[in-house]
C-alpha cells in the first residue's frame, strides 16, 4: 500500500528510514535470538540500547553533565503534575500563556501549590508571544514555565526568554529536537516523543542536576524525579520500545541529517513554502498566528467558510495528504510539518493550495 503525506499533529509521521529498520528488526535483533519487544530491560544488552539513546540525545542538544536525561512515562500531561510537585519549593511558580497546552499546564499546577500567571495571550486569540517588556520573571520565583511551540494555535518562541536567576521550565513537546535549543538558559525540558523524537508512550525529561536537590523525599516514588535520575530512566519498567526507537530517530537526526542546526534551516525551508503561499493569497488563506511568532512546526490557517475548509480537505486526502483538520477546539486547517516531513510533502501540499485557490 502506498504511503501518505500525513500532517497530524501527534501521533506524527516518523522518517521511513526508521520504520524499514524497525521493520527489520522486530522479529530478531541482532543476534538476541528475540525482538526488543521482548528483553529484560536489566538485561545489558537492552542498557546499552538506553545508555546509547541518551548519549546521542545530549549529542544533539549539546547538553553538560550538569543534566540528567530521563525516560519517562505518561505524557506531558503528567509532566503538568510532576513539575511543580518537584520545583514549587519557594516563591510561587510563573506561567507564560501562550495557548492551550500554557493553560492546561496551569490548571494542573495551580492543584500543587501558589502559582502565577505572567502573562496571557487570550486576549489576542492566542496569535501572538509576549514582547520583552509586557512581563519581567519576578524574583524568588521557583520558576518560570513556557510552551516552547503551542501546537493547537501554532505559535513558537523564536528567542528563549532571559529569566536571570529564575529557572526556566519549557514544554518542548513538539518542538523538540528540531533545532538547537540554549540549554544553558534551562533548567527543565520536557517533551512527549509523538511529535518529533519518536513514538507515542515515552517522555524525555533533559534536568539541571541541580534542580533534583528540591525534590522531596515525601513524594510518591514514580512522581520524584530523583528516584528516575539515580536509577537511569531504570525506576520502573520503562518504555522500552519506545526508547529504541527514539533511539534510531536520534541516529537518523545526528548521521542522516546531521545534526539539529541542519534539521532547523530544512525546517524553516519547508515552513516558509506554506507561509508564502498564505501571505500572498490576498486573503484567501489567513493565517492564525502573528507573523513574527509563527510555528515552523504546525502552520495553522483558514478559509472563508467551514465548507470550503471540507472541500480543501477532501482534495487533499484525494492526493495522498492526511490529517490536515485543525483541532477541534479551534478548526480550520494545521500542517504539521514536523522533522520527518519530507520536502516532498510540503510541495504537494502548496501546489494543491495554489491549485485550489485557482479553482475557488
Amino acid at each position: 500500500m502506498q504511503r501518505v503525506y500525513n500532517f497530524s499533529a501527534g501521533p506524527a509521521t516518523l522518517p521511513l528510514e526508521v520504520l524499514e529498520r524497525v521493520q527489520r528488526e522486530l522479529v530478531c535483533y541482532e543476534d538476541w535470538g528475540m525482538s526488543v519487544l521482548e528483553i529484560s530491560h536489566r538485561d545489558p544488552r537492552y542498557v546499552e540500547i538506553l545508555d546509547e539513546t541518551t548519549s546521542r540525545i545530549a549529542r544533539l542538544l549539546g547538553v553538560s553533565d550538569d543534566f540528567e536525561i530521563l525516560f519517562l512515562q505518561g505524557g506531558s500531561r503528567l509532566q503538568f503534575t510532576m513539575i511543580p510537585m518537584n520545583l514549587l519549593t519557594a516563591g510561587p511558580a510563573q506561567y507564560v500563556l501562550t495557548g492551550t497546552w500554557g493553560k492546561n499546564s496551569l490548571a494542573e499546577a495551580k492543584k500543587i501549590g501558589a502559582v502565577e500567571v505572567a502573562w496571557d495571550g487570550e486576549l489576542d486569540g492566542y496569535s501572538r508571544l509576549p514582547a520583552a517588556e509586557e512581563w519581567t520573571a519576578a524574583d524568588g520565583a521557583s520558576y518560570v514555565h513556557i510552551t516552547s511551540n503551542e501546537t493547537i494555535q501554532g505559535v513558537q518562541f523564536a528567542e528563549f526568554p532571559e529569566t536571570g536567576d529564575v529557572p526556566v521550565v519549557c514544554d518542548a513537546s513538539s518542538d523538540f529536537l528540531s533545532r538547537p535549543m540554549p540549554m544553558s538558559r534551562l533548567g527543565l525540558v520536557y517533551a512527549c516523543a509523538q511529535k518529533n523524537s519518536g513514538p507515542a508512550g515515552v517522555t524525555l525529561v533533559v534536568i539541571r542536576k541541580e534542580l533534583l536537590k528540591r525534590c522531596r523525599d515525601d513524594l510518591p516514588g514514580y512522581l520524584n524525579y530523583a528516584n528516575h535520575a539515580k536509577a537511569g530512566s531504570l525506576w520502573n519498567t520503562p518504555s522500552t520500545f519506545g526508547i529504541y526507537v527514539v533511539g534510531l530517530v536520534a541516529r537518523w537526526l545526528e548521521e542522516e541529517m546531521g545534526g539539529l542546526a541542519a534539521v532547523d534551516r530544512v525546517n524553516r525551508e519547508k515552513a516558509a513554502m506554506l507561509y508564502e503561499i498564505i501571505d500572498s493569497s490576498d486573503g484567501f488563506y489567513r493565517g492564525h498566528a502573528r507573523a513574527d511568532c509563527r510555528s515552523l512546526m504546525n502552520v495553522t490557517f483558514r478559509l472563508d467558510s467551514p465548507e470550503r475548509e471540507a472541500s480543501f480537505l477532501a482534495g487533499a486526502q484525494e492526493r495522498g495528504m492526511v490529517a490536515l483538520k485543525g483541532h477541534r477546539s479551534v478548526g480550520g486547517i494545521r500542517a504539521s510539518i514536523y522533522n520527518a516531513m519530507p520536502r516532498a510533502g510540503v510541495e504537494r501540499l502548496a501546489e494543491w493550495m495554489e491549485e485550489f485557490r485557482r479553482r475557488s
